[in-house]
């Protein structure tokens, strides 16, 4: 057997992973052994690779492939192998990785693993783009880097394939449990269990010498009945330590009296027989909580998400996931609001014992509690950033102290740091079918928490996401208000991002969902919506058409600052159009608007625009009437910029009328206004919005 190695220091990440969300695991490092295996991965990286088709050096970045069961130790030798390649600096852009395989062993769809590595290089993002421009982005953004990859759990080369920078400086490292067929020039590291040496000195490390020295034989029979598994060895060593009277040999006649379930193969029976050891050894309680840690989402858990699981308190949650961590049942990121992780390997076995224990009522119990206790969570994070005297910190500080955030940094740091989990649980939720209500509070409360912190426009790739799941929830429980709701929300950001036809169609069937709703909110903005669309598109009549629409409701409604604002709108369309007589009247008719609602600066900018109109309508003399009265009101609204703007355009319809003396005059107003607003120059190349 070849030398082999194993890490139990903790998180199977990366030191000094660039750009990661969590801080770095503070447990020191203690990996030791595979040697052979490092060389030999060392070696492949200077390996002279060709690209079997054209027979010359690849273009692309060499991959790596290391190969082993699950709890063989692959992700620690390859995050170890990260660590030996990055410190010398042979990649100064730094380590970035990625899971390729969520906790229930369902592939991480290729759209979220690309964003994931495009959120670490601090790329942002478009809300709503596909996979392949995903995948494009992660190519271009990784042309310019020297940097590692570590793409970890690799299901297929389909998951690998689209991630591949082509950029012969970058380097890729995926584990597997096997080949990676279809990715050329790849030799898979191939790993199992550790020779007895290593592993005998993980169980010291744990245990101490003494419990060793005393029965080496039966020490390395331990090893054996762990298949030299990293896993099941540190598991068992947990156990033991745990119980210093308890003797190697007590513990390895354990392992050997154990039933094995008639599905498991040989290769999975020894992690499968220490996690039955460690969790029927456990109290009452505590079993609960690991079992219960299986509905924990993408695997991620903080001591509010056990104690909602269980219904226990929070300090008593947070002492069993420590304890936890000394057993080797859970990773903790070691932050000061510290979350854990369930081990990939121990995933599907902590999910089969919760399906064995626990009746089917009681699991979506606890599902719900968490759910309950997470939608409370983002509203105490979306709360604290309120003012004191306002109705939400009102309701805040009846929230029991432990839900509740000492400030606004503290909310933000640690909604940063359980976003994914979050995520996670919407997905969840929503994918459940049974809990619509919760899932529906817990999206909106999640949206709340990042527009609030983060801001809509830095957080809109995670709100699309968030919509369509609403959208998901709507149609599926035929709430035509909820959907006329997502539908608007997800065509915005559609808009936003330049596919305004996609957006259109959206706009179009949130008017139908709001017809259905008889909500006429939905409907007003899905026809006003649709007019811009329509507008971006070229298409000003069809434009003009449904800005009417949307005005005769709102006429209708005597919703007048709405009817005002869409007379503009329609004004704007027909002046794009050249019909300058209807967008005469439409920008009277909203300046007239305004007037009635006291706005002095919007009748002002509507005049401003009437004024443009007829200039460009040949009726120079009613502009610089017009113009006169726009600027009359700007100086009373006390709007500087807008006055200043007035006097340019005054100046130059006043050359074009042979004036050039007075045309000075305005220009030298405008200038005097704008002190240290501006240029002259800026303020007559923006548009004056209405």
């Amino acid at each position: 057997m070849t030398d082999q190695a194993v890490d139990t220091s903790g998180p199977a990440g990366v030191a000094g992973t660039a750009g990661a969300k969590e801080p770095p695991d503070l447990t020191p490092r203690q990996f030791f052994g595979r040697e052979r295996e490092l060389k030999a991965l060392q070696e492949d990286i200077e390996r002279a690779g060709l690209d079997t088709l054209a027979g010359r050096k690849a273009a692309r970045a060499r991959v790596l492939l290391i190969a082993g069961r699950p709890g063989s130790g692959r992700t620690a030798l390859a995050a170890e192998l990260a660590r030996m390649l990055v410190e010398p600096g042979d990649y100064p852009d730094g380590v970035f990785r990625v899971p390729l395989t969520e906790p229930g062993g369902e592939r991480v769809p290729a759209e979220r693993t690309a964003r994931a590595l495009l959120d670490l290089l601090s790329v942002t993002t478009p809300p709503g783009a596909d996979e392949d421009e995903l995948s494009e982005m992660v190519r271009e953004a990784f042309a310019v880097r020297r940097a590692l990859i570590l793409l970890d759990d690799a299901v297929d080369a389909g998951q690998v394939d689209p991630l591949l920078p082509d950029n012969p400086d970058c380097l890729v490292v995926a584990t597997s449990t096997g080949p990676l067929t279809g990715i050329p020039d790849v030799r898979p590291c191939t790993i199992g269990g550790l020779d007895a040496g290593s592993a005998v000195q993980l169980l010291a490390r744990t245990i101490g010498q003494v419990r060793i020295t005393v029965d080496p034989r039966t020490a390395e029979t331990l090893t054996e009945e762990c298949g030299g598994q990293p896993a099941a060895l540190t598991l068992v060593a947990g156990w033991l330590a745990a119980r210093p009277g308890a003797s190697v040999a007590d513990v390895a006649k354990q392992l050997r009296d154990q039933e094995d379930s008639p599905e498991l193969t040989a290769a999975a029976r020894p992690l499968a027989r220490a996690f039955r050891l460690v969790h029927d050894s456990l109290p009452p309680a505590a079993a609960r909580i690991l079992r219960l840690l299986a509905l924990a989402p993408a695997g991620l858990a903080d001591a509010h998400t056990a104690s909602a699981l269980a219904g226990c308190s929070v300090s008593a949650a947070q002492t069993t996931l420590d304890d936890f961590v000394r057993f080797g049942l859970l990773r903790s990121n070691g932050a000061e609001q510290p979350q854990y992780e369930v081990p990939g390997c121990l995933a599907p076995l902590v999910r089969a014992v919760l399906e064995e224990r626990e009746r089917p009522a009681e699991i979506q119990l606890a599902r719900a509690r968490m759910l309950e206790r997470t939608v409370r969570r983002l509203q105490a994070c979306r709360a604290v950033t309120e003012p004191e005297d306002s109705p939400a910190r009102r309701r805040l500080a009846g929230l029991p102290r432990s839900l509740r955030f000492p400030g606004p940094e503290a909310a933000a740091e640690w909604l940063r740091m359980r976003e994914p989990a979050l995520l996670a649980s919407a997905r969840a939720a929503v994918g459940d079918g049974d809990l619509d209500t919760l899932a529906r509070r817990l999206v909106a409360a999640l949206v709340r928490a990042l527009a609030v912190h983060r801001g809509t426009e830095n957080a809109a790739p995670v709100l699309y996401g968030l919509h369509g799941l609403v959208l998901d929830v709507a149609e599926r429980r035929n709430l035509h208000r909820e959907k006329a709701a997502a539908l608007l929300n997800l065509a915005d950001l559609d808009a936003g991002t330049g596919r305004t036809r996609e957006a259109l169609a959206r706009y179009r069937a949130a008017l139908d969902a709001g017809r259905a709703a008889n909500d006429l909110y939905a409907t007003g903005r899905a026809m006003e919506s649709a007019g811009g669309a329509y507008a971006e598109l070229g298409d000003f009549n069809r434009a003009s058409d449904w800005y009417g629409r949307a005005l005769a409701q709102r006429l209708t409604q005597g919703e007048r600052a709405d009817a005002a604002r869409l007379y503009g709108r329609l004004g704007a369309v027909h002046t794009y159009a050249g019909r300058y007589g209807e967008a005469l009247r439409d920008w009277r008719a909203a300046a007239a608007g305004h007037r009635r609602l006291g706005d002095v600066p919007a009748q002002a900018r509507a005049l401003s625009e009437a004024a443009r109109v007829q200039e460009y309508a040949g009726r120079p003399q009613e502009s610089l009437h017009t113009c006169r009265e726009a600027v009359d009101l700007a100086r009373r609204a006390g709007d500087v910029r807008l006055q200043a703007a007035l006097e340019l355009r005054l100046a130059d319809t006043l050359d074009r009328l042979g004036d050039p003396a007075a045309a000075r005059l305005h220009r030298a107003t405008a200038d005097r206004l704008l002190g240290e607003e501006g240029s002259a120059y800026e303020i007559r190349s923006g548009s004056i919005k209405t």
